[in-house]
Parts: structure tokens; sequence; C-alpha cells
């Protein structure tokens, strides 16, 4: 293990002393972070120096996520520019007649991979090797599938255990490429921080432990940068899918309780989805349409519009939200009920819990900028700018950040 990790700190430091020029005219290298689940007051902690540095020497502020509040739609709508129901990542879980009998779901190896259900939306990758800057994905939900026939000159395949000190390795081995194989366009992703807040809830020492182990990696990045000339060279960003509630076991809504058996097809979770089973469609509406202490229902077309939500075909007939801290139970989950001391997201977008972490710095941001809380589908806009690159037609403005760019 010391040797291993000597090899890691020489790649991270030795390898970098001669600095990595920039091509004169081109726009600097960016870095976009995604460190799950980072819930917009936790730079409030104490236990997050680096990203607090970042933010205080650059640009931040709250960012509301897209409806449904939840891990895949809301990495596809940051990196597209399209809300979840124009790119069709409605759901962590979500159906489709065009793919009969497959249920997409994160642990669905076969479907997260298939360009089929990533289709509806361009990501800043796919438009940056067609416009000649090469990209390189690091997990980043989207970038394990083809889109319009490509994919990004350097992508790895899905793995929650690569230690984290491994996936800075990996970056500076691509930043260290030659200028003519050397990506422009770089995404690095942490999922710890989400686990310790489902597992333990947001108020956890659990959780104040995961931030401050990714706040040591993204130190380290930092000092790679640094090590190779690029300290202030490169502009990055950094953000969240999503923020984190506390549980409420009060408020958790049995649906084995309220339906029938055999009388609907559900997706369950924070924001449930039903189509009744044929011939029972008044009965399951009939229920689910009624007042319920814990959990508010619509029909699909009846979706409040504040959510942007329910054109898109994959979703449901019927689709429930639980109250910001509660779980609606599927009744097929044979007992298994969310950790009452755990946490969630996936609620209202509007609730303050659902915050997630913004910062950008670099060469092309201005320092000591504090924006008021914006929609994340803007921050598509930014990286187009930011990579000079022609953005696809989207959901989101560039606007929003005009106090925060040089130049604009």
């Amino acid at each position: 293990m010391p040797r291993l990790f000597s090899l890691i700190l020489a790649v991270l430091t030795l390898a970098g002393c001669a600095s990595v020029p920039q091509g004169r005219g081109e726009p600097p290298l960016l870095v976009l972070v995604s460190i799950d689940g980072f819930r917009a007051d936790y730079l409030e902690r104490g236990v997050t120096p680096n990203l607090n540095h970042l933010a205080q020497t650059g640009a931040t502020g709250p960012m509301r996520p897209s409806f449904p509040s939840l891990t895949f739609p809301n990495h596809y709508t940051l990196v597209t520019g399209l809300r979840p129901d124009r790119h069709g990542v409605v759901n962590n879980t979500m159906r489709d007649e065009g793919r009969p009998g497959v249920t997409f779901k994160m642990s669905n190896k076969e479907a997260v991979t298939d360009a089929f259900w990533w289709a509806g939306g361009k990501p800043v990758w796919t438009s940056a090797e067609e416009q000649g800057v090469k990209a390189a994905t690091l997990f980043w939900p989207g970038s394990e599938a083809p889109n319009s026939g490509r994919r990004p000159s350097y992508w790895l395949p899905f793995n929650d255990d690569m230690p984290l000190i491994e996936r800075i390795t990996q970056v500076m081995t691509w930043i260290d490429l030659p200028a003519a194989q050397r990506p422009g366009f770089i995404t690095l992703y942490y999922s710890d921080l989400d686990h310790a807040g489902h597992d333990f809830g947001p108020d956890s020492h659990e959780v104040d432990s995961a931030l401050a182990t990714v706040d040591t990696s993204i130190g380290q990045l930092l000092d790679g940068l640094k090590a190779r000339g690029l300290d202030g060279k490169v502009n990055i960003i950094i953000v969240a899918d999503h923020g984190m509630a506390k549980h409420r076991p009060e408020t958790f809504v049995k649906l084995a309780e309220l339906l029938p058996p055999d009388s609907t097809d559900v997706l369950g979770g924070q924001v449930a989805g039903f189509t009744p089973k044929p011939g029972r469609e008044a009965e399951v509406e009939a229920i689910l349409l009624r007042p319920h202490d814990h959990m508010t229902c619509w029909r699909k077309a009846d979706i409040p519009k504040r959510f942007r939500y329910g054109r898109h075909p994959r979703v449901p007939n019927i689709n429930c939200l639980a109250d910001v801290g509660g779980y609606i139970v599927a009744p097929s989950t044979n007992g298994w009920m969310p950790k009452p001391q755990g946490g969630s997201h996936g609620y209202d977008p509007e609730a303050i819990e659902m915050r997630a972490l913004f910062i950008a710095n670099g060469p092309d941001i201005k320092p000591g900028v504090v924006l008021e809380v914006f929609d994340n589908v803007d921050v598509y806009s930014l990286q187009m700018r930011l990579l000079g690159l022609k953005a696809q037609p989207g959901d989101g403005t560039v606007a929003t950040f005009r106090r925060a760019l040089r130049g604009y």
C-alpha cells in the first residue's frame, strides 16, 4: 500500500512539474465535478476548507434542482440544458414502450448503457467532440452510452468502489496527455456523500465525515493542477444534483394499506408512478386522487405547471409526491422500509432541503460573487460558454451568471 500511494503521489506532483501549456486562443480546460447529494448549506459546516476557498474566490449560490429532484434526471439536466420532461430521463426508475419488459434503473447495467434512454438530450461531451474538443468523463450518468453515434474520447464504466485518490490520478493522467490528445472538458463524480445522507441523515456525523473526505479529494485535485502550473488557469464547476432531507418516518405511506393487490403497476419512492391494470383505472384513480395526509397525487395531465413535468411518454399515468422527509413504499417491497434515521431527496424542488451546491472558479469567473437561488438547467449554458462551443437550444440561460462571468 505505501508503494501504491507513492506511485499515485508521483502522478499528482512530479509528472506535473513541467507546466501544461494552454493553446493560444483556446478556452481553458473545464472540469465539471459532481458531489452527489451535497446540500447547499453543507458549506456552512466548517469541514470543507477547499470547497469554501473555491466558493469565496469564485462564484457560488444555492441551486434549485429540476423535478423530480433525483440523481439521474438532474445529472442529465446539468449537461444537456433540458428539464427531465424534455430529455426523457424522467426518474431514476422508469419504463418505455420502446423497450417492453425492461425497467430502467441504476442497477440495470444493460439499460444504463443503452443509448435509447438518453437520446432525448445532447450532453456537453457530445457537442464538444462534434466541435473539435476532446472530452473525458469519469462516471457521469449518461456517459456510458453513445449519444448521436459518439462517445467521449475517454470514458470509464461506472465503478463506485474506485478510490477517490485513483479518480484524481485518472484526471491528472488525462491532463498530462500530449496537447493533441488532451481533453478540454473533463467530468468527475463523487457518490459517498449521498450514500451517507441516505443511510444516516443529513445532520449526522457520518455526513460530516463524508464531507471532509470529499473536500480532501478536491484539495488533491487543486494540488495536482498547481503542480502542473495550472493554478488559477482551469475553469472548475462543482455542482450537486440535489440536496438531502431528514426522514420523518411518521409520514411514510404504505401503499399496501391503500390499494387492492394487483390493481396497478407501481414505481415507488419519493415520487411514485402508477399505471393501473386494464379495467382497474377508475378504482385506482378514486383511491389515489383523494386527499392524503402525507402525499399528493395527480393525473399526468394535472401535475402542477411549476414542475414542468408530465408531457413525456415515460411519465406514468398517475404520479404521487411524498411530503418532504416522507416516502411512498410500494407493495412489492416485502416489508422493506426506508431507514428511519436516514435521509432522502426527490421532493418538491422548492424545498430548501433540496437546494444543491454550486461553485464556479477559474480565469473566466469573477471572485467573490454570490448568486441568488437559480435553476440547475442554466448550468449547461455556462459550460458551453466557458468552452467556447455552440449550445443546443434548451430550457436554461447563461444570463443567470452574468455577474459572475468575466467579459459578459
